[in-house]
Formats: structure tokens, sequence, C-alpha cells
């Protein structure tokens, strides 16, 4: 599959050339004419790499990179300077913010391509290194293992199944392992003073869990329960901390896991907060279809209420009105969404 590269310059004449090379040369390639559509495009297209002048309109290339090195989807991707300027204080400034490289103006064309193929080679490499698989979570701890003395902790990893609504964990256990999900998916919880339950995130195949205890030296402050049967790794709190301390891909994922899930609660709140009944249940709706990979669901009501935080008579009668705007069709506990977009743009 061909890369994406996002060139962002406000020069016409430049940008219009370095498209042109580095579509000759077999590469997808977006543009933008300055900082601010850049920016918005990045975060559309998700590139496999960014060529960004520094000095632009609307907002200059320094800028570009904080926003995009502050969001989860764009923090690891390639990021190169185009400039004409060749001050120390800009180098540094640009390597200080996170910066991958700079090619500076008038630039060569074989050394622009050297440049780009060497930085997504080793973006290519650090993604690889990890996949979402148990071939790829053993591979990841192998590398991460210098001294033989860690070999048996390897070995003595325990796989456990589950069966559909049995608990992992409870809220005020002391944590023992960090969870790796190899099938199946799992919910997070949390109940309230009323006893209302609340979820809080749902893991499918290739998530870790059970984290955040590990990193804070606490007990477990959630609940974790089966959706449906799964079967989970459970890796020794020392195969963790040698991870984190030894892998530095390893120690960037979990940094943009904690992103993501902070992010995730963020717009989880704003939404009980802001959002309608049916936005909720739309959003519910395509979070389990997201975390199974299919569009046709068993799901318990109860664990749709949970997600949407909204009681479960609430979510059946919402259901059904989806059900006769021919949004979704439900065949006893198999719910199957028909019209994706429409959930997505739900109105608020």
């Amino acid at each position: 599959m061909e890369a994406k590269i996002l060139v962002i310059e406000d020069n016409n004449d430049v940008r219009e050339n370095i498209e042109e090379l580095l579509q000759l040369s077999g590469y997808k390639v977006f543009t933008a004419e300055n900082g601010k559509v850049g920016t918005a495009k990045a975060l559309e297209e998700i590139p496999d790499l960014i060529l960004c002048d520094i000095m632009m309109p609307e907002l200059d290339g320094f800028g570009v990179l904080r926003i995009l090195s502050n969001h989860p989807s764009t923090m690891d991707i390639p990021f190169i300077f185009l400039t004409a300027k060749t001050e120390k204080e800009d180098f540094r400034r640009g390597m200080g913010l996170g910066a991958d490289d700079y090619i500076t103006k008038p630039y060569d064309d074989v050394q622009l391509l050297d440049t780009i193929e060497i930085r997504l080679k080793k973006s290519t490499r650090i993604k690889n290194s990890f996949d979402k698989t148990g071939h790829g979570l053993q591979r990841f701890i192998d590398e991460a293992k210098a001294q033989k003395e860690f070999d048996k902790l390897s070995e003595n990893r325990e796989i456990r199944k589950y069966h559909k609504k049995d608990m992992i964990y409870e809220s005020g256990q002391y944590p023992k392992w960090l969870y790796f999900v190899l099938s199946g998916s799992v919910k997070s919880f949390q109940i309230n003073d009323f006893g209302k339950e609340f979820t809080t995130n749902i893991f499918s195949k290739g998530d870790f869990f059970g984290f955040i205890p590990l990193l804070k030296g606490e007990k477990y402050h959630d609940n974790v329960a089966v959706i449906d049967d799964a079967e989970l790794s459970l890796i020794p709190i020392e195969d963790f901390m040698l991870l984190l301390f030894n892998n530095r891909e390893f120690s960037a994922k979990f940094i943009k896991m904690l992103a993501n899930q902070s992010e995730e609660v963020e717009k989880q709140l704003i939404e009980m907060a802001y959002s309608s009944v049916r936005k909720r249940v739309a959003n519910a709706l395509l979070k389990f279809s997201e975390s199974k990979h299919t569009t046709t669901m068993s799901i318990l009501r109860d664990d749709i209420a949970s997600l949407a935080g909204t009681a479960k008579e609430t979510t059946i009668r919402t259901l059904s009105d989806f059900k006769s705007e021919g949004l979704i069709s439900i065949d006893d506990n198999k719910i199957e969404l028909l019209k994706i977009e429409k959930l997505k743009n739900m109105p608020q």
C-alpha cells in the first residue's frame, strides 16, 4: 500500500513541485496551503509522514507540530520541516518540539526522497515491532529482555479463558497482572452509590487493560467483566515494568494509550452532559460494533444502557425507535447496524 504524505507549504510553486515529485515516486500526496488547513487535513487523513514549511500564514510550522504532537492520532507521525532558514535557534526549537528532520530550501530532490524513505522505514519498523496478536506480544516481550534470568518470567505467563459475565477483577483489589486481550471483549465499569453501573471503556483483541493501578501502585478503582467469551494473557508486573523502562517503543505505546484513554473519558463526560439520549445510544452501538469488529452483535440491553449512561427502559425505547426508522434491525438479542453513517451523524 502506498504511503500517504501531507505537504504543508504556502508557496504554490514549491508545493506543486514537491507534490509532483512525490507522486512520480509512488506516494499518495495531500497538500495544504497554510498551517491551519494542514493541521485539519492531518487530523482528517492521518498521513504516514508530514512535510511542513516553518514560516506560513494562519499558523506557522512550529504551531502545527505542537498541535499534532499533542493529539493521540497524530503524535507518532514522522514530521520533517521544510525551511529556508538555517539559524541554529530554529533547528533547536523544532527538535525540542519533536521534529524528526529538516530539509533546507532550495532542496535537492534525491536528498528529499532519501530523507522521506529513511523516516518511513523507521516508522514502519516501530509499528511492526508490536502487532495485535499473541505472537506479537511474545516477540515484543522477548525483544525487551536482555538478561537471561527474565526468561522464566515470560514462560510462566498465564493464559486464562473467561465466560460471558465473568468478573476479571473488582474495585478495591490489589493488581497482580497486566492484562492483554487475545480474543473476545471485556468492559470496565464503575458503580455509583445508588448501585447504578456506568461503563467506562471496552477492550477487545489487541488491547491492554489494568495498567494504570500498576503505574500508580494503587488498588483498582474500577471493575472489569467479560462481555463475550474471552481469552486473556496475564503478564507479571515484572515483565510490564521491564518493558516500560527498557523498550522505548513500548513506553511510547503506553503513553499513547493513556492519552487515548484520557481523551475517551473526556469525550464520554461531555457526551453525558450535553448529548441527547438518541446520540448516546447511537454512540454506544457504534462503540460495541468497533470493539467486536462486526455490524451484527449480540448485546445485552443492560450493557448498552450502561455505556450510554441511561436507564434500561429508555435504551429499549430508543432502540425501538431506531428500528422503526430503519437504522438498525433487531432479531432476538442480535442487533444489526443498517445505517452506520446516520448513527454516526445523529444530532446532539
